[in-house]
């Protein structure tokens, strides 16, 4: 058994047992439904007529229970018999379909529940690398798929095949020439259901990627709204969706125009079959080679069998396409995790960082930092700048323990790749680039990173971050409720909100990775004032592009792919030739050339 499907039988451990229960009653369920079609036959034979049980066994049974003469004055007696048949029967199915459908539930919980804290484990590569559109798919549609399966098409095969072996031994035992008679259109309904199914299954794919296409046009539309909206583009998108729409009926129109043409055809070939087994049943019952309950007998098997199998050609399929949802989730499955050492440390963390000879690279092998050296103590306030791609946000996601590293890094004298990785993004706080949001409400985005914080650390932190007041302002305050990804807050807003989801984990280590780019100059200046309160208790490292954001900086250091060109404080870089001074007089003279445009603009305005 390959990998692929020996991890299938660990992850659905605790309901393989139930699903082999469901299959295994349906051989009771077949039992009894081929037993009715026997006593219709004894009912119609040797009670209403007047033939004698051709079987010892039977005709015993017939005796002790008064024989033709009670039975045909007690008629009654047999329906009573149909009746509670059809019950057992009934009860058997009923748990067929309970127990495959709880065990195949439960499977797909399972199989879900695996792929969710999988994917929570996986290195932060793969999720960079991934689809997102394509990881819900598979998490959402192909453990949909699996399910389907489990729950109704594979048990539609074991009942399917079990009839056909019940069946056949039956009807031969009854009269061999019926059998063959009956058993003509089989072969041909099996073998023409599995061919079409099979050449179908391009359409099939058709529509699903029509159907992707449609979803893909109106999550794109709803999330960039006010893009949209901005441009007045809402013809283009009512287009764009009218051109996805109309081609995901065509091709779903042409699907179902298939399948009514099989589903109508294999009738005909079905009705037919049962037909010939009337007109032959018929001929032989008037030669007296069968009897009239056996005709019946025959029609009954008929009709149990001709359908199931005439559903095979799907069910095989669908079995296919099982099989590639289930290689798609285990491709998920199989990938490494993010795995610490067992003797992963659980330090004391004040923040002294070390880095000593410290390359990085990603999948391309190119590095983006270089022999990197520096040295920050605790408390101190340290910052980096560069052009983009520099590598300064890559020096935090090496810090943060996302990406590994070459040479030494060192946290409190410890190296860093023998803490436990989890112990230090608990003790590092990190404000990103692009701040995520939550659909929730203010409060609990800002609570997340600590749930049991107490409303006025919640609102201490915002008021550090310079954000309370804004929040105050609005009708529900703490409790506003934000869009998809904060989208009713402005970028200042969301940065600021982020700035105080980091501050209330009151952690030794705060990092702002240029996560006061969307601030204005007021506000940016209160948050940096409100961190200076925290020196020499925190260390705090600055990643801008603003020398404002900086200048109060312990310790800079300015980046130029991925190695350090400049290191020193503000007043140590602006007195050196480099980049530092070029940015500094760049940013100066700008400042300087819009507070004259607007000292000028203020006394024109106040001329008039």
């Amino acid at each position: 058994m390959s990998e692929k499907w020996k991890m299938f039988f660990r992850i659905t451990q605790g309901y393989r047992l139930m699903y082999l229960a469901a299959m295994f009653v349906i051989v009771f369920a077949a039992l009894f439904h081929f037993v009715t079609p026997l006593i219709v036959r004894f009912t119609i034979d040797n009670v209403v007529g007047n033939q004698i049980p051709d079987n010892q066994w039977l005709n015993n049974m017939y005796q002790w229970l008064g024989g033709r003469e009670f039975l045909l004055r007690n008629l009654y007696l047999m329906g009573i018999l149909l009746v509670s048949i059809a019950m057992l029967e009934g009860i058997f199915q009923y748990a067929k379909g309970k127990w495959s459908a709880i065990s195949s539930e439960g499977m797909a919980k399972k199989i879900r529940e695996n792929l969710y804290e999988h994917i929570q484990y996986l290195p932060y590569s793969e999720h960079i690398k991934a689809e997102t559109g394509d990881w819900i798919q598979r998490c959402i549609s192909d453990v949909e798929t699996v399910r389907r399966f489990f729950a109704a098409q594979l048990i539609e095969v074991g009942r399917a095949s079990l009839m056909l072996a019940l069946v056949l031994p039956l009807m031969l035992k009854l009269n061999v020439k019926m059998t063959l008679y009956a058993m003509i259109a089989v072969p041909l309904i099996f073998a023409s259901a599995v061919i079409f199914f099979i050449k179908i299954k391009k359409s099939f794919q058709l529509s699903d990627e029509a159907e992707g296409a449609l979803s893909s046009v109106l999550q794109e539309n709803l999330t960039g709204v006010r893009v949209v909206r901005a441009f007045a583009r809402e013809n283009y998108e009512i287009e764009k969706f009218d051109k996805v729409n109309k081609d995901f009926r065509d091709k779903t129109y042409h699907l179902i125009k298939l399948l009514a043409y099989y589903w109508s055809i294999s009738d005909l070939v079905c009705f037919i079959q049962i037909a010939g087994v009337i007109v032959a049943g018929t001929v032989l019952a008037q030669r007296g080679e069968i009897s009239v309950g056996t005709i019946v007998v025959f029609l009954s098997y008929e009709t149990a069998v001709l359908f199931p199998i005439r559903q095979m050609g799907r069910v095989l399929t669908d079995m296919g396409k099982a099989s590639v949802s289930w290689g798609r989730i285990y491709e998920i499955l199989s990938k490494k995790s993010e795995k610490d050492l067992p003797s992963g440390m659980c330090t004391s963390i004040k923040g002294d960082i070390e880095f000593q000879n410290v390359s990085m690279s990603y999948e391309d092998e190119k590095p983006v930092l270089k022999n990197l050296n520096l040295s920050v103590k605790a408390g101190q306030t340290v910052a980096f700048m560069g052009p983009s791609g520099s590598g300064k946000s890559s020096l935090i996601k090496l810090l943060l323990r996302l990406y590994e590293y070459e040479g030494s890094v060192m946290l409190d004298g410890y190296e860093l790749s023998q803490i436990d990785r989890h112990w230090v993004r608990e003790h590092i706080a990190s404000v990103l680039q692009e701040p995520f949001l939550y659909s929730k409400s203010i409060k609990e985005n800002i609570r997340i990173a600590c749930p049991d914080s107490e409303e006025e650390w919640i609102e201490k932190s915002a008021r550090t971050a310079g954000i309370h007041e804004v929040i105050d302002g609005f009708d529900k305050g703490y409790d506003t409720l934000l869009g998809e990804k904060g989208v009713n807050l402005s970028g200042g807003q969301k940065q600021r909100v982020a700035i105080a989801r980091a501050l209330i984990r009151n952690t030794p280590v705060l990092i702002f990775d240029d996560s006061l780019s969307a601030v204005d100059t007021e506000t940016e200046n209160y948050i940096l004032g409100e961190l200076r309160k925290l020196a020499g208790k925190i260390t705090i490292i600055i990643i801008a592009h603003r020398i404002t954001s900086v200048m109060n900086a312990d310790q800079i250091f300015v980046l130029n792919h991925g190695e350090i060109i400049q290191r020193g404080n503000h007043d140590e870089l602006i007195a050196q030739d480099g980049m530092y001074q070029r940015i500094w007089k760049l940013q100066s003279d700008l400042e300087e050339s819009l507070s004259d445009e607007l000292e000028e603009n203020d006394e024109e305005t106040i001329a008039v």
